[in-house]
Parts: C-alpha cells; sequence; structure tokens
C-alpha cells in the first residue's frame, strides 16, 4: 500500500480492520517514525536540525518559524500539517494516523496528547481502529497536560488550560477548561 492510499483511506474516516493491509501499512510507518524520532530525541539539534527532523517526520517542510522543544513523540507523522510560527513544547505525543491539523500561531504547551483514534467497543471488534481527524484554529493556545481526543476542532484563538481533557468541538475566541472541557468564557477579540 502506498502512503498516499493509506492516508487516502485514514482521511475517509473508514474503520480500519485489525491485520487488514491499512493496519499492517500503520505498523510499517510506526517503525519508520522510531528511526526518527529516536534521532531527534536522544541528543542535542540546533532549531534547525530540530525542524529538518521534524520535515522528514511529516514528510513535508515546515516553515523556518516552526519550533519544537524536543522529546516529541508519534506513531505516524505522515498525517500533520503544521502552519507558520507553530511552537510545540517538550514531551507531546501526536496520534496522527486520523490527521492532525495545527494552524499559524498555535501554541503547544509540554505533554500534551493529540489522539486521533479510538478502538471497537466490542470485544471481538477491539483491535479496529477509527479514526477521526483533530483541527485546530489559528492562535490558539494549548496549556501543558492537555489530551485532545478523536474528531475535535478547535476555533481560531481558543485557549485551553492546563490539565484539560476535550472531548468536543469549541468555537473561536473562548477559553475552556476542566474534565471534559467546557467554555469559562469568551475573549474580547477586537
Amino acid at each position: 500500500m502506498t502512503l498516499e492510499n493509506f492516508l487516502k483511506y485514514m482521511n475517509s474516516g473508514k474503520e480500519v480492520v485489525a491485520n487488514s493491509d491499512v493496519h499492517r501499512c500503520m505498523i510499517n510507518l510506526t517503525q519508520e517514525v522510531l528511526k526518527l524520532t529516536s534521532e531527534l530525541n536522544n541528543k542535542y539539534h540546533t532549531a534547525e536540525e530540530v525542524r529538518k527532523i521534524f520535515s522528514k517526520i511529516i514528510g513535508k517542510k515546515v516553515d523556518d518559524s516552526f519550533a519544537l522543544f524536543p522529546p516529541f513523540h508519534t506513531n505516524c507523522g505522515k498525517n500533520i500539517t503544521i502552519g507558520k510560527d507553530v511552537f510545540i513544547n517538550s514531551n507531546c505525543q501526536f496520534q496522527d494516523q486520523g490527521g492532525i491539523k495545527i494552524g499559524d500561531g498555535t501554541l503547544i504547551g509540554p505533554n500534551v496528547v493529540l489522539a486521533t483514534l479510538n478502538h471497537g467497543i466490542e470485544p471481538e471488534k477491539r483491535g479496529n481502529l477509527y479514526p477521526k481527524p483533530i483541527e485546530i484554529g489559528k492562535g490558539v493556545w494549548i496549556g501543558g497536560n492537555v489530551s485532545i481526543l478523536p474528531g475535535v476542532t478547535l476555533g481560531d484563538n481558543v485557549i485551553v488550560a492546563a490539565g484539560a481533557v476535550v472531548t468536543k468541538n469549541f468555537p473561536p475566541n473562548c477559553i475552556i477548561a476542566g474534565v471534559p472541557a467546557k467554555i469559562l468564557k469568551f475573549i474580547d477579540n477586537k
């Protein structure tokens, strides 16, 4: 299976049956990205070197304004899209098989988890996977230790308080917090 066909299938949101061709392709991609994340995470790199390795991880060049503090973890890498002026703090985990899009000017705190896959509920289907994308708007600030679950879209300028678990979509210009996250207030965006 080609990478293009894999991404097309994953972005369709269709069920990934355990041990299928799509599932095996996903496992092979994991092995490839583990080599790259090991290279990124296990010695010092300049900011330019970090961008170069991260570009290899996601399979496309990131903007020169992109910054990341390792370590960084992903188990696919190839379904991540990053805007300009994005900062990712240390020890983030992106499970990106279902697709992750991060808008310009977004700040992501340490220990953030972006998860785009769920497992089957029925025990006989527990190994099957259900991909749903995460989309993060422009100017979003995600605090430390936040988890964002499959299918979530955050509008522009959202602030996610530290420790929140985001289970649903939120409109632009709001501050959210809690488990599960709820709107605390709206931002006056004049």
